[in-house]
């Protein structure tokens, strides 16, 4: 008889990275690609990292109720009762996510940047917005809103004068946006060497921009790598979305929405 082909076992995926779903009510199929990538995907890993804007935005903890957003906390919560770790790291649109939120979902929120190792490789992650330094009027309004004593008068409001707030800033958004170029809302080169340089990270993964990439920088004779996340919208004629995936060998890969590697 012959010998039997002994196939080598697949690597384990570690952890999984998504950012950008801006889930809301009005994109009900962009919601249900999360809920899938949660039971089809999130469920075979040990970790889940959510690096900001999972939301397109978020009142408070004191509106974790809301049905929608009921929904999405016991989703994740059901992830992290089968014993997977899940992270936060807030984003430009959910950054006012706190205790109760943790509390209620299980996950462990992150400063921003954060720096750690998954499958021996040593990265840092951040939701990017940060880096958006040649932004000045955008840098302006972050500063602001992420001052406690800011967000202390803010959380103190009702919640429906919030939402109310929160509705008009999206709209002086979508319309400063009109006058900006690609360059300007992008992440800028020396804001992202000097991350690379102060946390001594070779690895970068982010989110924020809306323009999924794998960079390769180099900065006197070290090649870093920064991959970008893509944002989802599921309830447009061409679907997009993804993630990315470190598996226990020890490979960064970018996802397409089927689970496809992206090369």
């Amino acid at each position: 008889m012959a010998d039997a082909q002994v196939i080598p076992a697949q690597p384990e995926t570690v952890a999984l990275f998504i950012s950008d779903l801006h889930l809301q009510t009005a994109m009900p199929r962009t919601a249900e690609a999360f809920f899938t990538f949660l039971r089809n995907h999130a469920t075979k890993c040990r970790q889940l990292y959510l690096l900001g804007d999972v939301f397109e935005y978020w009142a408070g903890d004191d509106d974790i109720s809301t049905p929608f957003n009921q929904h999405v906390v016991d989703a994740i919560r059901k992830l992290s009762d089968l014993g997977i770790q899940v992270f936060w790291i807030a984003g430009n649109r959910d950054f006012l996510v706190a205790e109760e939120f943790e509390q209620a979902t299980g996950a462990t929120r992150l400063p921003d940047p954060f720096v750690t190792i998954v499958a021996g490789i040593k990265l840092v992650l951040t939701h990017g917005d940060a880096h958006c330094t040649d932004d000045i009027e955008y840098m302006a309004f972050r500063a602001q809103v992420r001052q406690p004593g800011w967000q202390q008068t803010f959380l103190a409001m009702p919640l429906a004068q919030r939402k109310a707030i929160i509705e008009g800033l999206r709209n002086d958004s979508r319309l400063a946006q009109q006058s900006k170029t690609y360059e300007i809302m992008d992440v800028n080169a020396g804001a992202i060497e000097s991350l690379f340089e102060s946390t001594e990270t070779s690895f970068m993964i982010h989110g924020h921009t809306h323009r999924p990439a794998q960079h390769e920088h180099f900065h006197r004779q070290k090649k870093n790598v920064r991959f970008v996340l893509p944002d989802w919208d599921c309830d447009t004629a061409i679907p997009r979305g993804g993630w990315i995936a470190i598996t226990s060998d020890g490979a960064i890969k970018r996802m397409a929405l089927n689970g496809i590697e992206i090369v």
